[in-house]
């Protein structure tokens, strides 16, 4: 065997050997570093996490997704049906689910879907637009409803926690978190009407979140959410509900009735922008409805023929009023059947009028 031929195999042999002992080393320290990792144990959740995630395991069966469906015709096309989503609650064990009354307005079609199951057809109960609150109902409800334990918007403070499950943009049982921002803001509905002590929270509340359920650290309702306040149309962090109390007074009434009464004395007011050009605080009276309580009052309202201003009133029950949005929150707290004591400004001078309030929709 010649050297040459030694030499050749010395080398071949020497090469596989490299190989080998690479392959060895690469196999190591290369593709080991692909391996998955040790997972590291869990640490325990903190006592605030345990309670939220609690908070929703029990809440969240309550919180219904809502769709709405409307049949419309377009001249050019013919009729389709536009669809609209919002969020509800479970009111109680017969099957009445509170929403918005923007959510299911117009609406020829209503459905009911909890958690991963089904939408279920339902009927409209009835709503009241001056609350933007509406009660739908099961058309069979379904067995083991659960509805959410009631709160109290009385003896909320400012700070405290606040959470909104919901189903915005359609993803359904959503909860967000936050704090009561604000308590006592205003929020507009429909003829002049304001919704009081309107709850705002910076729990993002987005399209599709109206009507869902906002609670507090209890699991309490404490609001129905209801409005955003956003140049974009999503959160902004500043939303709005309607709060609970107010909520637990009109939703019977729906029931019961399927409207809530709209309290009044029989007036018609002029116009806020006038008062406010005359330098005057209250409510100017432009017109008193025939065999209203107000007429039974003797409350004057402005005169046609003569120009003269009519009564002005510039209190209920000794509590000032400034504008028709304070005097209709003071017949509404009052309530239908009461008797409240008007103080009305007549000629430079003030004299109080008992009056009785009447349901305008009666």
């Amino acid at each position: 065997m010649s050297s040459r031929f030694l030499r050749i195999m010395g080398i071949w042999a020497l090469l596989l050997a490299t190989f080998w002992l690479g392959e060895r080393i690469y196999r190591q320290y290369v593709f080991t570093a692909d391996e998955a990792r040790t997972v590291t144990p869990a640490g325990k959740l903190s006592d605030w996490e345990k309670s939220t995630v609690e908070l929703f395991r029990k809440a969240s069966p309550s919180v219904a997704y809502i769709t709405t469906e409307k049949l419309r015709y377009n001249f050019f096309t013919g009729p389709d049906v536009a669809q609209g989503t919002g969020s509800g609650f479970i009111w109680d064990k017969a099957g009445h689910v509170v929403t918005n009354f923007h959510v299911i307005a117009g609406a020829d079609t209503v459905f009911i879907q909890l958690d991963s199951g089904d939408p279920m057809p339902a009927r409209v109960v009835g709503g009241a637009a001056d609350y933007d609150i509406a009660v739908v109902k099961f058309r069979n409800p379904p067995p083991g409803l659960q509805p959410l334990p009631l709160g109290t918007s009385q003896t909320l403070q400012v700070g405290q926690a606040a959470y909104a499950i919901g189903n915005p943009f359609g993803l359904s049982r959503t909860l967000t978190t936050g704090i009561v921002s604000a308590l006592e803001r205003r929020m507009p509905t429909s003829q002049g009407r304001e919704v009081r002590g309107v709850i705002q929270t910076d729990a993002a509340i987005n399209p599709g979140n109206s009507g869902g359920p906002l609670l507090d650290s209890s699991g309490r309702l404490i609001g129905v959410n209801t409005a955003i306040l956003s140049e974009s149309g999503s959160s902004a962090g500043i939303g709005f509900a309607i709060p609970v109390d107010l909520v637990n007074r009109v939703v019977p009434q729906i029931i019961k009735d399927g409207r809530a009464p709209r309290p009044g004395i029989g007036i018609v007011a002029a116009d806020e922008r006038v008062a406010v050009r005359l330098g005057i605080r209250g409510v100017i009276v432009l017109g008193v409805d025939k065999g209203s309580p107000a007429a039974a009052a003797g409350i004057r309202p402005f005169n046609l023929e003569t120009g003269k201003l009519g009564d002005i009133i510039v209190a209920v029950d000794g509590k000032p009023i400034e504008d028709l949005s304070d005097l209709v929150a003071a017949l509404d707290n009052a309530g239908v059947g009461k008797e409240v004591v008007l103080t009305v400004q007549r000629d430079n001078v003030k004299q109080d009028l008992k009056v009785r309030v009447i349901d305008l929709q009666g």
